[in-house]
């Protein structure tokens, strides 16, 4: 290497300063004499020392780790293997125990660390149980519903296209559906009922819920009720011997919406629970208190796979008081509501092909002794069930998991005379006698013998029914899925010719209306004007009757339309669930505390547009109105439900947490959202306000503000009927309403209703030259409101057949508020319609 490439390397800035391990070697002012080229020499030599040690230092390691991975090997077969722990899907109830108990049976070996083996053995049974919830959900998916038609029926390619599981077309279905409908009016000629658990009752099943085990909206995807009810739930398996809980939820009626607790029933006493059971149970949330939902322990002792033979588990004396009351329950058929496993408990009838939630109280029959003209409601005789024979149907596949999954749980209540000692509570043979003389009467008082109370239970293995389809005979009569769509078709329907009117108007009429004056603008003739044109000076003139009051009630009606559309997002979206008792209403208020800021604003932003002065006062009052008045209703009801002990009247503390919720985050967040509608920028209207008002010509009485609400509270009303009637009887009826879906829509398209309904009578009013647009395009859609309210006082006539004072006025309460919200939230969305629309139309033509 010659001279000068040795001199332009030392010169260069890498070479300015080179370290080693122990020296440092300068190269300054280096020329190309003799003297420079031994420290050439120097450099290249600690340069290959230090290559060569790193290598050797590299191999060093790489051997280390080698011999170490050996030596782990070897301890890993001198280790002794550890038995198999079996895992179950569900949640974990006695894991903690078992795995602190095969902890100490079989030590870790002193170099192991016991919290590292310990989060090992979670994450694999994590992953194994999520690994069992798939398979069980894949194999929850039907075939093509075909099941309950015959082969010999079909013909022979729409038969081998389900075989190969291929895509039917529509000839190939409707051919299926003749068959099926075939099949089902025969098994039911033969008297083949749809509630037990035989193989024909369960194809029956079926095919009433074809339409219900669907997901999805353009390409429907089969699902088992498990899914769509609770999705992501997966199955409890339990070990035969293993302690099983009934928990007891409400007592009951169609007829009163007043419940009780089951624990104020004679015989009754709750039963006490271990405490990490109690911890793993679900919590009570702010919904479920407000409604008496309250899953207690029930007095029934049960262990999986072993039949209970006839066991007392309480004793009662019955008073005076407390035999007028249950006479009063049986009267009223209130039923008492159980809980296994999350299933409701059952009361089936085979011959009468029905099943029902929960089992009555007691029961009544005629009294034989007077004639049948002579006999009223008041002369029959009442009795009272004691006895309560349960069933528990159970599955079981080894090679699918391990242990058994309770499939049903029914009871058949029961009605006889126990000796006061319990001596004749033996074996499973109590029945119903026909001798009247057997039951328990709820004639006089037994202060000197007293009422005993007894159960038994009896486990029966069944393999037709699987987990996910034990949901099916809940819903049988339930309505069917179609009717939902008749009536988004029907909502629809009434949007579409709205939506034709409002095109109507604003492309033909407007158009050509504003053309009109703008070339009459330009030719300077604008003193023929007429129509809605000549309102330019007052149409945005604010109301001479509380300004305030209109935009609080608007604010008010923004954060209801929010909230609700929120908490059922939430709940399409699979975030809450409406089978858990007391979650919506839970997401609702919640959600509604949290929307303040949307009241504030709008209530803000339309008190600015209105030239209000009292921003303060005008805060407070949508921060305070409607919850203010909710809650004084709330609490006078709640009273007069804490007199007669019922499990809806809600506690003391409960109210002080609503109190706080309205006081401590709805309020300051109304505030909030009124500090940025005021200060951002207002409201531009493009016509200036004269200082005197227009006189409004006369009309005639269909143009009233009576008139025009009576008729735009109709369609608002007529796009929600049909599905007001099954939430109404969720609510009321206690059936099971989870199409939230379907909710949405119908919101949506009834959203789109009040728009339409307001912006085409604004404009007729304008037509007819009356500028008080402001409150009528509220009450315009407001008064759907109280179309519902009405309806409701129809379907307590014809539906309910409340029974009492008391119950009467829960209803007519309850209801009232539901209308008062309806009719805000209508209101706001017809008032912030026509405000846009005015906007719009006078913001396109020219004014002097």
């Amino acid at each position: 290497m010659g001279e000068e490439h040795w001199s332009r390397f030392l010169k260069s800035p890498f070479t300015s300063s080179i370290r080693t391990n122990r020296r440092v070697f300068v190269a300054t002012d280096c020329t190309t004499t003799s003297s420079s080229y031994p420290i050439n020499l120097v450099i290249i030599t600690k340069m290959k020392y230090n290559l060569v040690r790193f290598l050797f230092l590299s191999l060093l390691i790489v051997w280390t780790a080698a011999a170490a991975s050996d030596g782990d090997k070897d301890k890993a077969k001198a280790k002794p293997e550890k038995p198999e722990i079996k895992k179950t899907v569900g949640p974990d109830r006695k894991k903690q125990k078992e795995l602190a108990k095969e902890k100490k049976d079989d030590p870790a070996p002193p170099d192991d660390n016991p919290k590292k083996e310990h989060a090992v053995k979670i994450k694999k049974e994590k992953s194994k149980q999520t690994k069992e919830r798939k398979e069980a959900f894949e194999k929850a998916k039907k075939e093509p519903r075909t099941i309950i038609a015959q082969k010999q029926d079909l013909r022979e390619g729409t038969l081998k296209k389900i075989e190969e599981k291929k895509r039917l077309n529509r000839t190939e279905r409707k051919e299926i559906e003749k068959v099926e409908l075939e099949t089902y009016k025969k098994l039911r000629e033969k008297g083949k009922d749809e509630v037990s658990n035989t193989r024909e009752a369960k194809l029956m099943r079926d095919y009433r819920l074809r339409n219900k085990k669907k997901r999805g909206v353009f390409r429907k995807k089969e699902a088992s009720l498990a899914q769509i009810l609770f999705p992501g739930v997966s199955p409890e398996d339990y070990e035969s011997g293993e302690r099983i809980w009934i928990y007891t939820d409400l007592v009951e009626s169609r007829l009163t919406p007043v419940p009780f607790d089951v624990y104020d029933l004679p015989g009754y006493y709750e039963e006490s629970e271990p405490s990490w059971l109690k911890k793993q149970r679900l919590r009570r949330n702010l919904g479920s208190r407000m409604l008496g939902h309250d899953l207690k322990p029930a007095p029934f002792q049960l262990r999986a796979k072993r039949d209970q033979a006839c066991t007392v588990f309480g004793r009662s004396y019955i008073g005076s008081k407390e035999l007028l009351w249950l006479r009063q329950l049986v009267e009223r058929q209130y039923r008492v509501h159980l809980q296994l496993d999350t299933l409701p408990v059952l009361l089936k009838s085979q011959e009468l092909n029905f099943a029902l939630r929960g089992y009555p109280i007691g029961f009544k029959l005629p009294d034989e002794r007077k004639s049948s003209k002579e006999s009223s409601k008041s002369d029959k005789d009442l009795y009272l069930y004691n006895h309560l024979k349960f069933t528990i149907t159970y599955h079981e596949d080894p090679s699918q998991f391990q242990g058994l999954r309770i499939t049903g749980f029914e009871v058949h209540p029961v009605s006889t005379n126990h000796s006061p000692d319990g001596s004749t509570c033996v074996g499973m043979d109590v029945e119903n006698q026909k001798d009247k003389s057997t039951f328990v009467s709820l004639k006089r008082e037994s202060k000197e013998e007293p009422v005993i109370f007894s159960y038994d239970v009896r486990w029966e293995q069944n393999d037709i029914i699987e987990w996910s389809d034990r949901w099916d005979v809940y819903l049988v009569g339930v309505p069917d899925d179609d009717i939902h769509y008749y009536s988004i078709v029907n909502s629809l329907m009434i949007v579409v010719v709205m939506t034709a009117a409002i095109a109507t108007i604003m492309i033909r009429t407007l158009r050509n209306d504003i053309a009109g004056y703008n070339e009459l603008m330009d030719l300077e003739d604008g003193d023929e004007e007429t129509g809605w044109k000549l309102l330019h000076g007052d149409v945005f003139r604010p109301p001479s009757f509380c300004p305030m009051a209109l935009s609080v009630l608007v604010g008010t009606g923004a954060q209801i339309g929010t909230a609700a559309f929120l908490a059922v997002l939430l709940s399409v979206l699979q975030f809450t669930n409406t089978m858990n008792k007391g979650q919506m209403l839970t997401s609702l208020i919640l959600l509604f505390v949290l929307c303040g800021s949307v009241a504030g604003f709008f209530s803000a932003r339309i008190f600015k547009l209105s030239k209000g002065t009292a921003w303060k006062l005008n805060t407070l009052y949508t921060a305070t109105a409607l919850p203010g008045v909710c809650v004084t209703i709330f609490s006078i009801l709640n009273v007069f439900l804490s007199m007669v002990h019922a499990a809806s009247s809600v506690s003391f503390w409960t109210i002080c947490v609503l109190f706080l919720l309205w006081v401590c985050v709805s309020t300051p967040m109304v505030f909030v959202g009124s500090f940025i509608g005021l200060k951002g920028k207002g409201i531009e209207t493009s016509c200036r306000t004269n200082s005197i008002a227009r006189i409004v010509p006369d009309s005639i009485w269909s143009s009233s503000p009576i008139a025009a609400a009576a008729v735009g509270g109709i369609l608002p009303f007529g796009a929600v009927c049909i599905e007001l009637a099954f939430i109404m009887s969720a609510l009321w009826l206690h059936q099971i309403y989870y199409v939230m879906g379907f909710l949405l829509a119908v919101g949506c398209v009834l959203t789109a209703t009040c728009a339409q309904v307001s912006i085409v009578m604004t404009y007729l009013q304008l037509c007819a030259e009356d500028h008080r647009w402001w409150w009528k395009s509220f009450w315009n859609c407001a008064s759907g409101g109280v179309y519902v309210f009405l309806y409701s006082i129809w379907f307590l006539s014809s539906r309910l057949h409340i029974v009492g004072g008391l119950p009467t006025l829960v209803y007519l309460t309850y209801m009232a508020m539901i209308s008062i919200l309806f009719g805000l939230f209508c209101g706001s969305v017809g008032f912030l319609s026509s405000l846009m629309f005015t906007l719009k139309i006078y913001g396109s033509v020219k004014v002097d």
